[in-house]
């Protein structure tokens, strides 16, 4: 099956940033996100993109992060930048089609204030 492996999690400072990672393999897929999940709450949506580039962000982050993927490679990102302690989470990649769904194992990212 599809196997998804994240990198790119760490600790900084607020107002710094941080690029995750997420590659793919076994399938070739219409689309990935990024989720983001934190002690006692529900993961949520960060950003997803198509395979042609369309993308959504949810509200909290629009200005802030961008998603992005090199399809050659199967690689999909997520560049964090102004970063504020409440963006500190477990970041999880998901690949999809349709009602099939594929997670990575997560990746912390820690903002300290």
């Amino acid at each position: 099956q599809v196997q998804l492996v994240e990198s790119g999690g760490g600790l900084v400072q607020a107002g710094g940033s941080l690029r995750l990672s997420c590659t793919a393999s076994g399938s070739t897929l219409l689309h990935m996100g990024w989720y983001r999940q934190v002690p006692e709450k529900q993961r949520e949506l960060v950003a997803t993109i198509s395979r042609t580039g369309s993308t959504n962000y949810a509200d909290s982050v629009k200005g802030r992060f961008a998603i992005s993927r090199d399809n050659g490679k199967n690689i999909v990102y997520l560049q964090m930048n102004s970063l504020k302690p409440e963006d500190t989470a477990v970041y999880y990649c998901k690949a999809y089609i349709l009602a099939t769904e594929f997670w990575g194992q997560g990746t912390q990212v820690t903002v300290s204030s």
